[in-house]
């Protein structure tokens, strides 16, 4: 099977605050049935308060990151689904609870995993 990647920049999430505990409800029963379907595994969303680092091959550690991932930040999950058209279906469960689009993409397939 695949694994899809489903993922929104956090600002993206548009809802009144009177409705925040539904889509936090409605967000958990999604992820619930993902696992409950044996197709879930791994979500959860970027720590915005902890700044991102570089870690080089010698190990060094520096402040910062790609330009190109500067504002990375959102929600992620990640399904293994037989087919594009079920990662799909997903996607637009994950979407209506989560109040916004989900960017849809494709692992590579590793024969080590």
């Amino acid at each position: 099977m695949t694994k899809y990647l489903m993922s929104f920049p956090s600002g993206e999430m548009q809802f009144a605050e009177e409705d925040f505990q539904t889509v936090v409800d409605e967000s958990h029963a999604v992820i619930q049935e993902a696992k409950d379907a044996g197709v879930y595994v791994f979500g959860g969303g970027i720590d915005e308060s902890v700044p991102p680092v570089m870690v080089a091959h010698d190990g060094t550690v520096t402040e910062g990151t790609y330009p190109q991932t500067r504002q990375l930040e959102g929600g992620y999950t990640v399904l293994e689904i037989p087919t594009r058209e079920e990662a799909v279906t997903w996607a637009a469960k994950i979407a209506k609870a989560c109040r916004c689009p989900q960017e849809l993409r494709q692992f590579g397939y590793d024969p080590m995993s």
